[in-house]
């Protein structure tokens, strides 16, 4: 069997497989509840073979949507609209998983398709939030949090976790990449508090310690934890991958189970080396320092590659994102290809590719 396709264990959860999809915002809910939109899209991908199928970035309160479309579970009645997806999920022999989210000074913008930059009051949009008053470039300019608001978030954190493990799923993951509240804490780039969440790195990482010990308390110890990272912000003087793989080192004894390694979206001025797997060696780095599992993503489209990844000991999971929105069933044509076999469900079964028979 592939290293691919050889089934994971994190705390009381078994992963059938590697492959699994990264989150990916869809900007088609309604008030923060999911739609039927999400349940085919997570669904189908599910119903592919991945090994776990991770909802997009799903917001702790109203004013952490990154845009007037996102999904939320800062409420009951949101979390039990995802208890059909994460059940139709699990019928197809994946793990549903979810990311929760706080976008801070990247909140309140348009959808991709709708225009860019923040979506005004007067159109539904609201004031955003950060470390510093500090804008992201095109943005309007956050209000800094004070640290009786920055504790009523860690708890906004409990309690969508609590949530989270009501609606159905087995693994929850904390972002704390790509530009948003956690990540602008993290870099001195957004950061600059003169308090204890700012400064050096001790500081600028106390809000994720923080989210993560209260979330990790709010889970049964069965539910699977993992942080979602930016490596590196791709610009000078901004958060590197050796402060990352020093941050993951903590988390390791703060009840994380997995890192899954992105990098970027916190400046305007990044330049990033895209490549195929451009990222995997911050996932390699942060493996080799922390010591905990690592889920590396970023231009990792074909089989025999994501298979290197791993047998090189890069990581220990793949995540896909634009490929499987482009081929849902890519886990099982990995598997094809790989030499495996993977369950199809039986409504697909007359499709599932055989070996070719060799003339004689």
């Amino acid at each position: 069997m592939s290293r691919l396709f050889t089934p994971l264990t994190l705390r009381g959860v078994t992963f059938p497989n590697r492959v699994w999809a990264a989150p990916m915002c869809q900007y088609s809910s309604v008030d923060g509840h999911p739609t039927d939109w999400h349940l085919v899209h997570l669904g189908g991908i599910a119903r592919g073979g991945a090994g776990a199928v991770i909802a997009e970035a799903t917001a702790v309160r109203p004013d952490g949507r990154i845009s007037p479309q996102d999904a939320g579970i800062w409420s009951d009645e949101q979390a039990a609209d995802y208890a059909r997806i994460t059940a139709f999920i699990r019928g197809q022999g994946a793990v549903p998983a979810i990311q929760l989210a706080h976008a801070g000074r990247k909140a309140s913008t348009f959808a991709p398709w709708r225009g860019r930059g923040s979506v005004p009051v007067a159109e539904g949009g609201w004031p955003t939030v950060a470390p510093s008053p500090v804008p992201f470039e095109g943005y309007a300019s956050p209000a800094a949090l004070s640290t009786d608001e920055i504790w009523t978030l860690v708890q906004d954190w409990g309690a969508a976790a609590r949530r989270a493990v009501a609606a159905g799923y087995d693994l929850v993951e904390v972002h704390a990449a790509h530009g948003y509240l956690i990540h602008e804490f993290l870099s001195p780039l957004s950061n600059l508090r003169a308090d204890g969440y700012g400064g050096d790195l001790r500081g600028r990482s106390r809000l994720l310690l923080e989210v993560v010990d209260t979330v990790r308390a709010a889970l049964p110890d069965h539910v699977a934890l993992a942080v979602r990272v930016s490596a590196t912000d791709w610009v000078d003087g901004g958060l590197t991958v050796d402060e990352v793989a020093d941050v993951a080192a903590a988390l390791a004894t703060h009840g994380v189970d997995l890192v899954d390694v992105s990098s970027g979206g916190n400046s305007a001025a990044q330049r990033i080396a895209l490549g195929p797997g451009y990222q995997v060696p911050f996932a390699h780095a942060v493996r080799e320092r922390s010591g905990l599992p690592v889920a590396a993503v970023g231009l990792i489209t074909e089989p025999e590659q994501a298979e290197k990844i791993l047998q090189e000991e890069s990581a220990d999971v793949i995540l896909l994102g634009r490929a499987l929105l482009r081929e849902p069933s890519w886990p099982q044509r990995a598997a094809f290809e790989l030499g495996d076999d993977i369950a199809w469900p039986p409504q697909y079964r007359t499709a599932r590719p055989k070996p070719a028979v060799a003339a004689g």
